[in-house]
């Protein structure tokens, strides 16, 4: 055990990282008008936010709940929230500068839900897309974004030469704009407004939770890939002082648990990947945006098998819930945390009693893409 002022690390079974302060610390809220411009949208409804009894009696805890983002906005996935608010965001703004009717071309880099989110509201918009797309990326998924009638180019590497050139070639073009779900220095502009696009989804929660006549939630737990979501989700619950404050819980893939390294060492680093069927959560850096949250806001992060994260899908079917293994990822860490070894420690970190709620978050289903998704 390798202790300091504010963290611990405990490597048993699987990686784990917690942190005492995290409930401590508050940031500035999202902004309003997002879930306002979302019920707009034509075919908007809250997704499900599913009871699982069977779980909560497994988990040890009151109530288990599960969002189910298996069907948002008419796709498998959470993330045209945020594609959506961000293209938005971003057309106005260049049509405050650059006034025209001309339509121009939004450009992205995917291995799957991003990308064709991204097309399909530049096809509502009556705008152009052009996805980049790293090898690896079923052809399922390629051909659910070319049916968004967008223009793809395949790229002979991995998802971060796909992210490279997909700015490279914004840059060099006049009509286009660049809608990335991951932050450098000097991009980051939109996809922090991704990231408020994200906060629809933990105002439906809240909405929902109220309905269900729960208490608020003891313990969130949210897959994690460079940690957009992960920074929508600390952002709603960090910026609400006077309500009570969860645990926040990322969960990565041992193969690319980027975070909880970053996390270890106290500050944002790369790492090298390997395989695994979470795909969409194979990012070995943080995004440079969502690490300020990330590492004050987290009160733990765990690391999970290709095993664990199957087993969590096909249990979540059994029950009702549609989740691919990115999206199963999250029960699957709470899992490790709760059942597995060191499970007493943990739930006296998380603060998590036999009454306690907890929220699990579903960020895709199995109709997403069985082999690869874009990273949270």
């Amino acid at each position: 055990m390798l202790n300091n002022a504010s963290s611990t690390r405990i490597t048993r079974t699987l990686p784990w990282f917690a942190r005492a302060a995290a409930r401590s610390w508050t940031c500035a809220p999202a902004p309003a008008g997002v879930r306002d411009f979302h019920a707009a949208l034509p075919g908007y409804a809250p997704t499900p936010l599913t009871e699982l009894p069977a779980l909560a009696a497994e988990l040890a805890v009151g109530r288990v709940f599960v969002k189910d983002e298996s069907s948002r906005l008419g796709l498998p996935a959470f993330k045209a929230l945020g594609a959506s608010w961000a293209a938005h965001r971003a057309l106005a703004e260049r049509t405050a500068h650059h006034p025209s009717t001309e339509p121009v071309t939004l450009v992205s880099a995917t291995d799957g839900n991003h990308g064709r989110a991204v097309a399909r509201t530049a096809r509502l918009l009556g705008q152009r897309a052009h996805v980049f797309i790293p090898q690896g990326v079923h052809p399922d998924a390629v051909a659910a974004i070319a049916s968004e009638e967008a223009e793809i180019t395949r790229v002979p590497g991995s998802y971060d030469d796909a992210v490279r050139q997909a700015a490279e070639a914004a840059a060099t073009a006049a009509d286009a704009i660049l809608i990335q779900d991951t932050a450098w220095p000097g991009y980051e502009t939109i996809p922090g407004w991704i990231v408020e696009g994200y906060s629809t989804l933990c105002v439906e929660i809240d909405e929902q939770l109220a309905a269900a006549d729960a208490t608020a939630p003891a313990l969130v737990a949210v897959p994690v890939g460079v940690g957009s979501l992960a920074q929508a989700v600390v952002t709603h619950y960090r910026s609400r002082p006077s309500a009570p404050a969860p645990a926040l819980l990322a969960v990565e893939p041992e193969a690319a648990a980027c975070v909880i390294e970053s996390l270890t060492r106290g500050e944002p680093v790369s790492i090298t990947t390997g395989h695994t069927t979470m795909a969409g959560l194979n990012c070995g850096t943080p995004s440079s945006i969502a690490w300020p949250y990330l590492h004050r806001g987290l009160d733990a992060a765990v690391a999970i098998t290709d095993p664990a994260s199957a087993r969590a899908a096909s249990d979540l079917a059994e029950l009702g819930v549609s989740s691919g293994p990115c999206g199963a990822a999250a029960l699957a860490g709470v899992r490790a945390m709760l059942t597995g070894e060191g499970a007493e420690e943990h739930r006296t970190a998380l603060g998590l009693g036999p009454t306690s709620v907890v929220v699990l978050l579903s960020t895709e289903g199995t109709a997403a893409n069985p082999h690869r998704t874009t990273g949270h």
